[in-house]
């Protein structure tokens, strides 16, 4: 699996576990309402694109 897969893996397991929309994860973590939709068409994000989300995403779990 590319690190790209893992990465919407990634994003899409924690939209589902938190029953989070994906136009207000895409505010939250991308500062874009349609991040998650255009990655689920092919948008390839840049590396410090993907760092930034994941590095929110562990900032969120871990305050959770």
């Amino acid at each position: 699996m590319s690190e790209l897969d893992e990465f919407k893996n990634t994003i899409e397991q924690f939209i589902e576990k938190t029953s989070m929309t994906p136009t207000q994860f895409g505010k939250r973590f991308a500062s874009d309402p349609l991040f998650v939709f255009q990655l689920r068409e092919g948008r390839e994000p840049r590396s410090a694109t993907r760092r930034k989300v994941l590095e929110a995403l562990k900032s969120a779990e871990v305050a959770a």
